[in-house]
């Protein structure tokens, strides 16, 4: 004589054409980046630059050297590519940073603006 179970049995599931087996995960998606680019002008030295990218930056004296004899020879140069917000933060920061004490004509901050990086550029 055959005893009856009331063990329950897990049924699997079946997919169904609505719902694929595994979901697939997502990867966040990232944020654009942006450039914060300083542009040369004559009232400012370059130890006023080494210093504010050390300052602002964090950058090591040899990296804003760098920087600095790129604006100065090109016009303008990259200090940081990062997102918009914090471009935006670092951008005004160069504009709050003041006038250079070593030139005595000089008036006020560099410049700075902040540009979408581009594909090209990576």
């Amino acid at each position: 004589m055959a005893s009856k179970s009331n063990a329950a049995v897990a049924e699997p599931e079946v997919a169904t054409a609505a719902e694929p087996r595994q979901k697939r995960r997502q990867k966040p998606k990232r944020q654009p980046r942006y450039h914060v680019i300083l542009w040369n002008d004559d009232d400012h030295t370059y130890s006023y630059v080494i210093q504010m990218m050390q300052k602002l930056f964090g950058h090591p004296q040899e990296k804003g050297f760098q920087i600095a004899e790129q604006v100065d020879k090109q016009g303008r140069a990259v200090c940081l590519t990062t997102t918009f917000e914090h471009a935006e933060l670092k951008r005004d920061q160069i504009h709050a940073f003041g006038p250079d004490p070593g030139i005595p004509r000089c008036k006020g901050s560099m410049s700075a603006t902040i540009e979408p990086e581009t594909d090209v550029e990576n």
